[in-house]
């Protein structure tokens, strides 16, 4: 937790921003596995955590805009609990740290927000995500649980956006803390990598790191020898020489803050021809992002502007012909990058992805766009100081995407199918880094640098 003044003044900046109702916002609850008292590792909502700072689960709060009060929920722990859990703080007392002096039980949640109800205030909540939320507001508001998504407070969701887009020092500073994590993840990796190896077990390593040095991964590790497969969860295969692995991998700490990188590494521990030729085009378009992403310019633009940078090199390969802008322009180069070029991060690994992603990445200026590949970006807006995001181009060789493109013969006239065909046993590459942006420019997060280059990993890989 940051120290109470961090909470206080969040809070006394959502105020300003709606003039009237009540904002309520719910914490999570424990979420059973098999049975009710085994459950799944705890994640606490983290808008709750962003305002009110504490990851227990049954806990609630409110800031009532009106009377310019803050109220803080949940219920004592009983002898029961203590002789589980040991002796916890008492509700005042978790309130105080945060600086809320007004703490009550949960049934007076339910009686705050019905008499609330009966008098017609509007009730802003965000979008919920869990079913038991889904319940939970129904028996707080009346509204039924089918119909609470319609309700949600669009106010609020831009509201919400608007403080948790641009981090604070604080956060800065836990986030370049998770990086170092990411760090001694992905540098595991590599000396983990060799033929033969299960997947499994590099995969099972890097989820041990993160649970030593924090609190969990970020998100299910990837990691994988067919990395055109984007978010490939399974890790069945051995690895062989001749391949690439993909390692897309982040930890979370206990503050809840995150990582995420991408490298993709030789299992031989040094690259072909061809796969140096397709990585480097790939760290080409990374390394431009960097230079590119600074205050004022949309990252919609900094993502077209590495489409470009792979379609040139592309077509300098014999992958790609005709005029390179116009292949962007048409969405050619799709076939072989169909995803963004990153997300906004930080208490999320896709932060306040859950809040819907039109009001997250885009704006009245930027909007998403419904263009093959283009459509998959998740971050479009303009850049401000203090954003945190990730720069993560990659190319895939994907063979049923490529089957069915030569098929329709789509973008025949930029596309050389018979070249293209050559490289269906190639698999995937992502290059994937977290970056701040910063007043006149953008730097990446943590001091360590994860070995990027051909020279660095081949040089890593065989001294390690």
């Amino acid at each position: 937790m940051f120290d109470l003044s961090v909470y206080k003044n969040r809070r006394a900046a959502l105020h300003k921003k709606i003039p009237h109702g009540i904002v309520l916002l719910l914490g999570n609850q424990e979420a059973p596995a098999n049975y009710p008292d085994n459950t799944y590792r705890y994640r606490q909502d983290s808008t709750f955590l962003y305002f009110f700072g504490h990851s227990l689960p049954g806990l609630a709060g409110i800031l009532d805009l009106d009377a310019h009060r803050d109220y803080f929920f949940g219920n004592d722990v009983t002898m029961d609990d203590i002789i589980w859990m040991g002796p916890q703080p008492s509700i005042a007392e978790l309130g105080a740290q945060v600086g809320v002096p007004r703490s009550y039980p949960l049934k007076q949640l339910n009686k705050m927000i019905g008499e609330a109800v009966a008098k017609g205030r509007k009730i802003h909540f965000l979008p919920p995500y869990r079913f038991d939320h889904y319940l939970w507001l129904e028996a707080l508001t009346g509204i039924r649980a089918a119909a609470v998504q319609n309700y949600t407070s669009v106010e609020l969701i831009k509201a919400v956006v608007a403080l948790r887009a641009s981090k604070e020092p604080c956060e800065i500073e836990e986030l370049d803390k998770a990086a170092h994590v990411g760090y001694l993840m992905h540098t595991t990796a590599m000396k983990m990598c060799r033929p033969g190896v299960k997947e499994q077990l590099i995969a099972g390593a890097l989820d041990g790191i993160a649970s030593q040095y924090g609190s969990m991964v970020s998100f299910p590790t990837i990691l994988t020898q067919h990395g055109e497969t984007l978010h490939n969860h399974g890790h069945d295969h051995l690895l062989e020489k001749g391949h690439l692995m993909l390692t897309d991998a982040g930890a979370e700490l206990t503050s809840s803050y995150c990582s995420d990188h991408t490298r993709t590494v030789p299992v031989s521990g040094k690259f072909t021809d061809r796969q140096k030729d397709i990585y480097n085009l790939v760290l080409a378009g990374h390394d431009h992002a960097l230079e590119l992403a600074k205050p004022g310019v949309t990252y919609q633009s900094v993502h077209l502007a590495v489409c470009k940078v792979l379609a040139r090199g592309l077509k300098d390969l014999g992958l790609m012909k005709g005029d390179t802008d116009e292949a962007v322009a048409a969405g050619a180069h799709a076939l072989f990058l169909p995803h963004g070029l990153g997300h906004m991060m930080g208490l999320d690994v896709h932060d306040m992805e859950n809040l819907g992603q039109t009001y997250v990445g885009f704006d009245d200026e930027v909007r998403p766009s419904d263009q093959f590949g283009l459509s998959a970006l998740r971050m479009g807006r303009r850049l401000q100081e203090g954003f945190v995001i990730t720069d993560e181009p990659g190319c895939y060789f994907i063979p049923a995407l490529i089957d069915k493109w030569k098929a329709a013969r789509l973008h025949a006239s930029f596309l050389n199918y018979d070249e293209i065909e050559k490289f269906k046993d190639f698999g995937g590459i992502r290059i994937e880094d977290d970056i701040l942006i910063t007043k006149d420019g953008s730097r990446f997060l943590g001091k360590e640098r994860i070995p990027v280059t051909v020279k660095e990993i081949e040089a890593f890989m065989r001294n390690n």
